[in-house]
């Protein structure tokens, strides 16, 4: 179940509507729309932010001896399937009733992709596909480097939730007000950050992310690290009713919806926008290798690191954030590497395509 409520987001939802939207979009209508795009679906991140908390908190409706998450749970799947329904519906409209109006998408452009072939590839197949393309190798970085990172931090976060919200109905609320709250500020951030690759351009966009992932991150762990030299300080703010761990659970809290907003709003734009330039097989093949096993393998990668480490020192998550700390460093610098080098390269991809035409 898990597993396939992960791949929900990344392949059914994110993977095929990106790919839609690919299709229908030129490059330079791609620097207006798709940043707004973004912007539509942080409405829909709050929306199920609150249908969580609202589910989440009916525990006090059922008596004794029921069980109220599993209620919650059953609700909020119907809820999911209602969704996937109106998302089908809205596409057929799509399909049938814009699509086929010259006014808002060319015909002929359509025909001339849909005569050529879009082959099904394997999962190694996807890997040689991303290692055959240096192109394609750096934009696997960059989700692959998002992946751990996020991955990393989130695990020591998420364990400071337990111990503060051990009743999974609680746990449910905090984590729905929290998707409400990563909506909002997704949005702000993109009305904040509008232009921004328009006027500084993609290299600049594309590099945000990874540097609120390292800022933000450089604060929750340095809580973590000196929380009992932290916890008299807020003692004497007249705090000392707060515990240390409800604390590090916000300024977690506020680390992931900023990274998070970030990732929404820049760095999801610019990833799309690098697939522009592609030739369509590139663009199709690719997109699918990149964004399905870039951002499986980033998490897997992330998955597998935490274990290693929980065996090799026998410890906790608290006694491995440290050599947790250090790995999302180093990913974070990796990253900003990728993005450099896939920048050079998508200028001059686009270079070429002004130069054809």
């Amino acid at each position: 179940f898990y597993v396939l409520a992960e791949l929900w987001g990344s392949v059914m939802v994110s993977l095929l509507f990106w790919q839609f939207a690919n299709e229908v979009t030129r490059t330079n209508e791609a620097k207006r729309f798709y940043a707004l795009f973004n912007l539509i679906a942080n409405f829909a991140l709050i929306f199920s932010g609150w249908t969580v908390t609202y589910f989440s908190e009916i525990k006090d409706q059922y008596p004794e001896g029921v069980d109220a998450w599993g209620v919650s749970m059953k609700w909020m799947m119907a809820a999911v399937v209602l969704c996937g329904i109106l998302a089908m519906a809205l596409y057929r409209w799509m399909n049938t009733s814009v699509l086929t109006d010259p006014r808002f998408y060319d015909a002929a452009e359509v025909k001339t992709k849909d005569k050529k072939s879009k082959p099904k590839m394997g999962v190694m197949d996807s890997f040689k596909y991303i290692f055959s393309s240096p192109y394609l190798g750096f934009l696997a970085i960059l989700v692959i480097g998002y992946g751990i990172s996020i991955n990393l931090i989130e695990v020591v976060w998420k364990d400071q939730i337990k111990q503060a919200f051990p009743d999974p109905n609680a746990y449910g609320s905090f984590m729905g007000k929290f998707s409400a709250t990563t909506g909002v500020v997704t949005i702000l951030l993109i009305m904040f950050t509008k232009g921004i690759v328009r006027k500084f351009g993609w290299l600049t966009g594309a590099i945000l992310t990874p540097l609120m992932v390292f800022i933000t991150g450089f604060m929750f762990f340095s809580f973590i690290f000196f929380n009992d030299t932290l916890t008299p300080v807020l003692a004497g703010l007249g705090l000392a009713g707060i515990t240390s761990t409800l604390v590090a659970v916000y300024i977690g809290a506020a680390q992931n919806f900023l990274s998070k907003g970030t990732k929404y709003s820049l760095f999801d734009p610019t990833k799309e926008m690098a697939y522009i330039p592609l030739d369509p097989e590139l663009k199709v093949k690719g997109k699918a290798a990149v964004d399905v096993i870039g951002g499986r393998l980033g998490k897997a990668m992330g998955g597998y690191t935490i274990q290693a480490l929980l065996i090799l020192t026998a410890g906790n998550i608290l006694t491995i954030a440290p050599f947790l700390a250090v790995i999302v460093a180093i990913v974070v610098f990796a990253w900003i590497v990728a993005v450099k080098a896939l920048n050079t390269r998508y200028l001059s991809l686009l270079s070429k395509q002004s130069t054809t035409k």
